[in-house]
């Protein structure tokens, strides 16, 4: 198809004001393509032709394309509600159109042929039906090909415990785990086992046997799921994210009796996941937690995509953004900080750290600067602390904040 992006805080036509005075024959206005003749696949196709990361398809603009994290018009004329429910419904199947007329809301995945794999969230505003599409590659990225500190590789080679990678929507997470299972199936024999809603990236066996399985359509829910997981004999299991004090609670359970356990929150640093976790719980379970968590954690990785400086080199994936991690590796100090319920100084202890692996946001928002790879503006924006990065840029070490 040809068709044109433009920025979503552009019009999407240049017209005169009316009533002025044209010096020159106005130009020929190209009459915008109908959707009424387009397939759901023929925009995922320019999904994976413009390198975009997301779809967008709602009433009353045309199909948006998010490019390395910027919105794009394309040059079709604004969709109607008829539109929509014809794109979305001819991808659904029976089952699926019940649940998501009952519940008013769907989560599943779709393969565009043999090209890629979306995560899609349906919903209603408005009244009329609305989807997000995330493209999800076919094949499962590298540590290295996401440009990723290579001591995520050691950390998930760890036996047991609990590692969370964290952060905002759309920053990678599920990207950053799947390259970790990733680097398990080339270079060990194990059994994983990991529950999503809904499967993202689809691991083949090599050296490890990998069973994935789907909320709602392999399992009910994530405590049942890992209940159930528990009985099959995992070395490690992953579990999509932890949205309740259940799942977190079975999660960390799996971790005590010796299994890895890997999954997400929403949170945007060590210290803040951890008093999330503990948080969820009433007060007279809050120590015990603490304790469970002081012993099983083994790290947290919290990351934020970013988009790279003009003239840098695009990431060996050909996307545009990267990651800048802050990685906190639970050493017996840090465990003791949990336990105290010393969060606060866990930015102190991550600082110190970086001869066993760790680094602050701050920290790799420095060395990504010092790299050319993002803008003093975008380093100075994602900042955890920008005075201390300041001090950082300039040469200058001191303590992290709260020590």
């Amino acid at each position: 198809m040809d068709i044109e992006l433009t920025p979503l805080s552009e019009p999407q036509t240049a017209a005169a004001p009316q009533g002025a005075v044209r010096t020159a024959p106005a130009p020929a206005v190209r009459e915008l393509p109908s959707l009424d003749d387009v397939h759901i696949d023929d925009l995922l196709k320019l999904v994976v032709q413009r390198n975009a990361s997301d779809l967008h398809l709602c009433v009353g603009v045309p199909p948006v394309l998010r490019i390395d994290g910027q919105l794009y018009r394309t040059s079709f004329q604004p969709a109607t509600p008829k539109q929509t429910q014809r794109l979305i419904y001819e991808i659904l199947t029976d089952e699926q159109i019940q649940r998501f007329e009952n519940n008013l809301e769907l989560d599943f995945s779709y393969a565009l042929q043999d090209i890629a794999r979306f995560r899609v969230n349906v919903y209603k505003e408005r009244g009329a039906i609305a989807a997000a599409f995330r493209l999800i590659p076919r094949r499962v990225p590298t540590v290295q090909e996401l440009e990723l500190p290579l001591i995520l590789e050691e950390i998930v080679t760890r036996p047991r415990g609990l590692i969370l990678v964290t952060g905002p929507t759309g920053h990678g997470k599920s990207t950053t785990l799947a390259a970790m299972i990733n680097h398990l199936n080339t270079t060990k024999s194990l059994h994983i086992i990991t529950i999503e809603d809904p499967i993202e990236y689809l691991h083949q066996h090599k050296k490890c046997i990998i069973n994935q399985r789907e909320l709602g359509e392999d399992t009910k829910s994530f405590p049942a799921a890992l209940r159930s997981a528990l009985r099959e004999d995992p070395d490690v299991i992953l579990v999509g994210e932890m949205r309740d004090p259940e799942t977190i609670a079975i999660a960390i359970t799996a971790a005590e009796t010796g299994h890895l356990v890997m999954s997400t929150l929403h949170t945007n640093s060590a210290a803040e996941t951890i008093d999330r976790i503990i948080d969820v719980f009433p007060p007279n379970q809050q120590p015990q937690i603490r304790v469970q968590l002081s012993m099983n954690l083994v790290a947290v990785i919290s990351q934020q995509l970013l988009p790279r400086a003009p003239g840098a080199p695009r990431s060996p994936l050909g996307g545009g953004r990267i990651a800048a991690v802050e990685i906190m590796i639970a050493n017996p100090a840090i465990r003791n900080l949990i336990r105290e319920g010393k969060t606060h100084q866990i930015p102190s202890m991550i600082q110190t750290g970086a001869s066993e692996g760790m680094q602050t946001m701050d920290q790799a928002l420095r060395d990504l600067y010092a790299r050319g790879l993002i803008t003093y503006e975008t380093a100075m924006e994602r900042a955890h602390n920008p005075e201390e990065l300041k001090k950082l840029i300039a040469g200058v070490t001191t303590s992290a904040a709260g020590r």
